[in-house]
């Protein structure tokens, strides 16, 4: 004896949230700019440590951003070169990254300029 699977209702998929395409020229992608990216930059009192010995600006980031985008929107937005991104994803769900400049930047110009300090 055999069974054979009915056909039983498909629905159209409605989902809950959009994902990004995968090619740069999608509307998607474009949403996806610097200021979607970077949040805001933290001004703790271990970030400020960060800043002041490491000559690192840390931020808070989109979840979904990879370092090279994180790395681009702060070329974009703040006009300095960047050595190295460390990201982490806090336990509240967050994002943070911290940016390490180019020795020849200093951190707190920057975090000055910003509006960090």
């Amino acid at each position: 004896a055999r069974f054979y699977r009915p056909k039983t209702l498909s629905l159209a998929r409605n989902p809950k949230f959009i994902r990004f395409a995968r090619d740069s020229q999608s509307d998607n992608r474009k949403k996806f700019d610097q200021y979607t990216i970077i949040k805001f930059p933290l001004a703790t009192e271990s970030a400020m440590k960060k800043i002041e010995e490491n000559n690192t600006l840390v931020f808070v980031v989109d979840v979904r951003s990879n370092k090279h985008q994180i790395k681009e929107a702060v070329r974009k937005l703040y006009d300095i070169k960047t050595l190295k991104i460390n990201t982490l994803v806090r336990p509240d769900g967050t994002k943070k990254a911290y940016v390490r400049l180019s020795p020849d930047i200093e951190a707190l110009d920057v975090a000055n300029k910003i509006g960090i300090i």
